[in-house]
């Protein structure tokens, strides 16, 4: 397939063509992922979650920022998946992040793109996974993928993902609310952005209280973890150990605990530290093995959710509509239970 070679050679427009395809659900950009998925599998995929308001999408863009331009030794070229909510009324969606990404603009190292949700719940669309994958495919070494900003039930990153950031910020809601968020759990590193705003000491605190409800090991927490401002603001101190789980001399450890590192995306300040955080757990997952691990798990969540898909597709094209109207009908009239009338029309196939 011309468009499959276009993509491996690098060709953008190509790309462009195949993500929309996918997006679409096209059967031409199916067969071209049947193709590319021989090609996956090189790329860090970095989850970026977190509720509204907290600055992801100014996060990814200093991120981006730093491995194409900062980072020690060759640049990597880097992907961004953006996913925007869509309207429940109208289906559209304003697709507004890459405004945040402007710095970026003209970087053949970069390719940015957005997509709407679609309806999709957990954060992601149901086409991301496809998009991600062209990316790698298409030799991009570090792909960040910014889900939408939901709340506390956004977690389908966590099944994409290698390594995920749960970004919060001071002043979006009480110690208890930061808690309680299941979202948390899914971090393998947290970021409180906007740590100029004041209200940061409690964030952080809440934060960690959190993680000792998690690793509840008190010589895991007698430390200072992130970063935090000088009162002469004089810019970010860094008062981060190594990770406590780590062994002696530096090997690797056994169960990683998630830092709690403080940034000003606006600014760039922290971007190098939570860099150097996302590295180590790179590494910490190939050294421990996790890696694998994790791809097999992802890998088998995308198996499951496409079997559903397609024999949900497959039962509806052969269930007639009479059949389900009447079985919804004895359903209605209370006759049966929706337990019974689900067994109905799967025994009736």
């Amino acid at each position: 397939m011309t468009l499959v070679k276009d993509v491996l050679q690098g060709n953008r427009l190509a790309l462009a063509r195949l993500l929309t395809q996918i997006e679409n659900e096209n059967e031409m950009g199916y067969q071209a992922l049947n193709e590319l998925f021989g090609h996956t599998g090189g790329a860090h995929l970095i989850g970026v979650t977190g509720p509204p308001g907290t600055g992801k999408s100014s996060l990814v863009n200093q991120l981006a920022h730093y491995y194409r331009n900062l980072l020690q030794g060759k640049p990597k070229r880097v992907g961004i998946v953006a996913v925007d909510p869509s309207s429940p009324f109208t289906g559209g969606a304003i697709l507004g992040d890459r405004v945040r990404m402007r710095d970026l603009v003209g970087d053949r190292g970069v390719f940015i793109r957005s997509m709407a949700s679609r309806g999709s719940l957990g954060g992601l669309a149901a086409a991301t996974s496809g998009v991600v994958q062209a990316l790698d495919a298409a030799g991009f070494e570090v792909i960040f993928i910014e889900t939408v900003g939901a709340g506390q039930a956004e977690v389908e990153i966590a099944h994409l993902a290698h390594t995920t950031l749960v970004v919060e910020a001071p002043g979006m809601g009480d110690d208890i609310q930061a808690i309680k968020a299941g979202i948390l759990e899914v971090a393998d590193i947290l970021v409180v952005n906007k740590a100029d705003r004041p209200g940061v000491e409690a964030t952080t605190r809440a934060l960690r209280s959190m993680l000792q409800l998690a690793h509840p090991a008190p010589h895991i927490f007698a430390r200072s973890e992130g970063l935090s401002f000088s009162k002469r603001k004089v810019g970010l101190i860094d008062q981060r150990e190594s990770n406590p789980a780590s062994g002696p001399d530096g090997e690797a450890p056994s169960l990683w605990i998630p830092p709690i590192q403080c940034t000003v995306a606006t600014e760039g300040r922290g971007v190098s530290d939570l860099v150097q955080e996302i590295e180590r757990h790179y590494q910490y997952l190939i050294e421990t093995g996790e890696m694998q691990q994790r791809e097999q798990e992802r890998l088998r969540s995308e198996l499951e959710v496409l079997l559903r898909e397609r024999l949900v597709g497959r039962w509806r094209e052969r269930v007639t509509e009479a059949r389900y109207e009447q079985t919804f009908e004895k359903l209605a009239r209370r006759e049966i239970s929706p337990w019974q009338a689900a067994d109905h029309l799967i025994d009736w196939l």
